[in-house]
């Protein structure tokens, strides 16, 4: 494990990258392919906290805007989390990959629920720990639970793993002449309005100077990081 810049580290995953081209739902070829990702990094071993969104499926803010109470759409999406933690489990296990889901939403039949004990417990088995139903709050996004889980569970650092290649200066989909940051500090990061996690999740993290590397999620770009390459963005103090 030497080789490796980090031990241990909470991947965040978007609800979205599970759609693949589709845009909605849960399409396999894409998961199959994500999840041989991360078997890659965990076969050399790192140990890997999964935090995966529930947007392909859900968006609680969306719907809260369109009328719906923000606290029901909220646990709606937390539900949403469930299913799709439950999609990369299945997908991971048929690979080999040791899993278990840990709820902060009591499911006793389909996960455990989340207990910090416990998933360090999985980890230090190596087990690949997926951490669902957000912080089982409403008015928290899966953003800040990531933050919140790479804390209790002492990653070393947070990989967002997006459908672009790091933080750029504006939507680089929409402009062609975007500029990409190599790093960044949280502050500027705040300042900018950069979209790269919300507020709350960026603060956690720069009161705990928790390292946040926004790369592409496909290419190797996960295993490039934990490397030590300059795959994407890094946020830092």
């Amino acid at each position: 494990m030497s080789e490796l810049k980090y031990r241990r580290v909470l991947l965040k995953l978007s609800g979205e990258s599970l759609a693949g081209e589709k845009g909605f739902g849960i399409d396999p070829e894409t998961v199959s392919s994500i999840c041989k990702e991360i078997a890659d990094v965990h076969n050399m071993g790192l140990e890997i906290v999964l935090v995966i969104g529930g947007g392909n499926i859900f968006r609680g803010l969306s719907s809260s805007a369109k009328g719906m109470e923000r606290a029901t759409a909220d646990y709606m999406g937390m539900l949403a989390t469930i299913m799709n933690a439950m999609a990369v489990q299945e997908a991971l296990e048929k690979i080999g990959k040791p899993t278990r889901v840990l709820s902060a939403i009591e499911t006793t039949e389909l996960c455990e629920p989340y207990i910090r004990r416990k998933g360090l417990s999985h980890l230090e088995k190596g087990r690949i720990v997926i951490c669902a139903g957000g912080t089982g709050n409403p008015y928290f996004t899966t953003d800040t639970a990531a933050a919140l889980r790479a804390m209790e569970l002492r990653c070393e650092a947070i990989i967002k793993a997006t459908r672009v290649d790091g933080i750029y200066d504006k939507d680089p989909e929409k402009h062609s002449d975007a500029v990409r940051y190599e790093n960044i500090t949280y502050k500027e990061t705040l300042d900018k309005e950069l979209k790269v996690m919300d507020a709350t999740a960026i603060t956690l993290a720069r009161e705990n100077n928790m390292p946040i590397v926004v790369c592409n999620i496909i290419g190797g770009n996960i295993k490039r990081v934990i490397c030590g390459e300059n795959a994407g963005t890094t946020v830092t103090n």
